[in-house]
């Protein structure tokens, strides 16, 4: 069977459709965030969209909303997904092309009446981006979530999960019911940005990821002196910012001795106390982030780090206290994926890539529960999180393509 085509156009109006709701007119950012109105109203947009091509619609006690196409055949189901959702001043598609063009898959399917031997759900899941710590909607499927996490879930500004649904008409202990049954899924593919700049350099127009990275995050503290700036000499300083400043040169050697080449390291958030111009500082706050493929290497980094910043304590005669804040797991992609989306690329003449995700995606929450797989396509010099993101309408068609043909061929 020739390879079947996507239809670019629909493609198109959907997200350029989607990218309006929520839209800032100031500075041009989406603001979508997870049970705002306007992530309630991409909902209902969602909605109107899968109705309008014929397909049936459902949502779930955490919000998902989702259809599918149904198999001839009892077994496992095909699962594709992403998330409409955004962070505050967002591009119009890191999360939503996964679910446009996961419809439009679905859509393309249903016009040419192709009979499938295997049923192929879309979810959009909830609150991917995390304003509520975790991802919520993916989380709730994989039987993630308990009262407690429901009862106490907060965003940055206190604001409660629990609120949140409510003041929407939701009872927020349906989420538990949002649970699937881990042998009712056979695997799981999503489509996604790359959100870095490797593609776009390369040239190529798809990526297929082997594995996505792992991560903790610490909120770190150097305790010293508050001291006058002009008075005490520098020799007889506890001055908090010098370790900082110390640590920040760590880095690069810890990542050389105990990383690997998928390794990362960084420092995005930093507090000086008391933050006068004339004071030494007597507290220093900040972030670490820590992301690699492997479980062991994101173990030996912990370790070189806290060694690292023990170290420094002494030598600078600071106090050094960390508290670990998140921590994911990494995920390997399914083999089988990932030679199906091969295969594919190379029937539809892609010049693939093959590549690790340094970002963390609902597919690896699906990846704890079933067998993922994931294809990126190329981000504009690397850029996302921000209204510059974009990515070329020939390279969203190639990926729309490999990823059309591999569910067709999954699914046969």
């Amino acid at each position: 069977m020739e390879p079947l085509q996507v239809n670019l156009q629909r493609i198109k109006s959907d997200i350029l459709a989607l990218a309006e709701i929520g839209r800032n007119q100031t500075d041009h950012g989406i603001y979508r965030m997870a049970f705002t109105d306007a992530d309630m109203e991409g909902k209902r947009w969602l909605k109107s969209q899968i109705e309008d091509a014929g397909l049936p619609y459902r949502i779930d006690g955490a919000a998902n909303v989702s259809t599918k196409i149904q198999g001839t055949e009892d077994g496992p189901e095909i699962m594709v997904g992403s998330h409409i959702d955004t962070v505050p001043c967002a591009g119009a598609l890191d999360g939503t092309l996964g679910v446009i063009v996961g419809l439009e898959c679905l859509r393309c399917i249903s016009d040419a009446k192709i009979s499938l031997k295997r049923t192929i759900e879309l979810v959009a899941f909830s609150d991917e981006e995390g304003r509520f710590g975790g991802m919520f909607g993916s989380q709730s499927i994989c039987g993630e979530i308990n009262p407690e996490m429901l009862a106490t879930m907060t965003d940055m500004n206190g604001v409660k999960l629990e609120d949140e649904l409510r003041r929407h008409g939701l009872d927020p202990l349906d989420a538990l019911d949002a649970a699937r049954d881990p042998h009712s899924i056979g695997e799981y593919l999503e489509l996604h940005i790359e959100q870095g700049p490797v593609l776009d350099r390369m040239g190529k127009s798809v990526g297929i990821v082997d594995e996505i990275t792992g991560l903790f995050t610490w909120s770190v503290r150097f305790k010293g002196e508050a001291n006058h700036a002009g008075t005490t000499p520098m020799e007889m300083r506890n001055d908090a910012f010098m370790g900082l400043a110390d640590f920040a040169h760590e880095i690069p050697r810890i990542l050389d001795e105990n990383g690997s080449d998928r390794s990362r390291a960084t420092i995005g958030k930093a507090q000086i106390l008391p933050g006068a111009t004339n004071t030494v500082p007597g507290l220093v706050e900040f972030s670490l982030d820590v992301r690699d493929t492997s479980d062991q290497v994101l173990e030996e980094l912990a370790t070189a780090f806290r060694k690292a910043l023990s170290a420094i304590a002494r030598r600078r005669s600071l106090i050094f206290e960390f508290q670990q804040k998140s921590f994911i797991a990494p995920v390997h992609c399914s083999k089988t994926m990932i030679e199906s989306l091969q295969r594919q690329s190379d029937v539809l003449g892609l010049e693939s890539n093959l590549m690790p995700s340094g970002a963390a995606h609902d597919a690896q929450i699906m990846g704890r529960m079933v067998p993922v797989g994931m294809i990126f396509v190329p981000s504009k010099g690397g850029q996302s999180h921000s209204p510059s993101e974009w990515t070329a309408w020939t390279d969203i068609e190639a990926g729309a393509n490999l990823m059309l043909n591999t569910l067709i061929q999954l699914a046969s």
